[in-house]
Parts: structure tokens; sequence; C-alpha cells
């Protein structure tokens, strides 16, 4: 969904929590990946695979220069000969560990598989957030949850739209430990060749 849709849905939903929850959110996700580099691990249920948050997700990660945000899609079915990005297999979330984010996408039941193995990685050290139903097992495992349920005004497909679109959004820029030379170097340029002040 390009920027223009977002900013129209976000319009249509204006007076709803839906903007201000979905920023909340992407802004816990933007959290978690950046300052470790990455390691944002994303997964769905048996039967539903969360293939299009992954992709705007990558958009996303190209359109803000945050390639942090770029997750690896973690199936519960590997076939042999899937490509490398298609081939990582639930064992992936029970190696996940402090440092990684682990982005669990439940529209229905998530089942008991994986609730154990999500519940590991949170034990190993792994942050936890979903994007759920409501489901109160989920929630329970989660750091940061985001529910949406049948009584809603929108589906988990819009909201997964506006949490990716959100992440990417240009915020408060997250530090990333010491500034390289270029970045003060690049500073200092920036405010050399800047206009003077205006002065009434």
């Amino acid at each position: 969904m390009d920027a223009v849709r977002v900013a129209l849905l976000r319009e249509v939903l204006a007076g709803t929590r839906w903007p201000s929850a979905t920023r909340r959110f992407a802004g816990a996700l933007r959290s978690s990946v950046v300052p470790h580099g990455g390691g944002l691990l994303l997964v769905g249920t048996e039967v539903y695979e969360p293939w299009h948050l992954a992709a705007h997700l990558v958009d996303e990660s190209t359109w803000s220069g945050l390639p942090e945000l770029v997750p690896t899609l973690v199936r519960h079915r590997v076939e042999p000969g899937d490509p490398a990005h298609l081939a990582v297999g639930l064992g992936r979330i029970e190696a996940a560990g402090r440092g990684e984010t682990l982005l669990v996408v439940v529209p229905e039941g998530p089942g008991e598989g994986l609730l154990e193995r999500v519940h590991d990685a949170r034990r190993a050290g792994a942050t936890v957030l979903s994007l759920d139903n409501g489901d109160p097992e989920v929630r329970g495992l989660a750091h940061e949850a985001l529910s949406v349920t049948d009584g809603d005004d929108v589906d988990l497909d819009t909201v997964q739209h506006l949490v990716s679109a959100a992440a990417g959004e240009n915020g408060v820029p997250v530090q990333r430990g010491r500034r390289r030379f270029r970045d003060r170097l690049s500073r200092l340029a920036d405010q050399l060749t800047a206009p003077p002040p205006a002065r009434w």
C-alpha cells in the first residue's frame, strides 16, 4: 500500500484508536530492532503466513533506510527446494534469544506448538510482539500486543498496512551508539552551508 493510500486510510480512521495504536505498536517494533541491528523474526500460524506484512516491511526498510526492519519469515512448513528466504522453519524460533524480536501474527487460534516456541523464545530473552485476535494466551506472552477482534471496525490486514507504514516513517532517529566520523562530518557540513538565521 503506497503512502497516499495509507494517508487516506488514516483519514478515514481519524477519531478511532487505530492511527495512534498502530503508530505506538510500530514504534515498539522499531525501537526493538533498530538498536540491535535487526534480528526481526516474523511468524504466523499454521494456516496463515504473513507474506504481505513481510513484503511491506521490506519495502519500508528500503524507503526509510532502516535495514533492521527486514524480517526473516519463519514458516510452519518448509519444502525441499524452497529458496533460502522461504526455507526458515520453526526451529529458528527455538534458537531465538536476547537481542532478537519475534513478531507473531495470529488472526485465529495459534496452536500449542507455536505458543510453546514463543514462550521459550521469550524466556531466552527475545522480545515478543503480537498482532492478534485478542487471544489471552498470545497477549500474555507478548511484551507489546495489538489486538483486532470481530467487533472492531478494521481487519487485521488493514492494521498490518498501518503498522508497516508507521514502522518506516521518519521520526526521531534512534541512537545507534557513537556516531561515526562520516556522520559528524556530514552534520558539520550541513551547519556550515546552512543560510544564516533571519534577523527581524
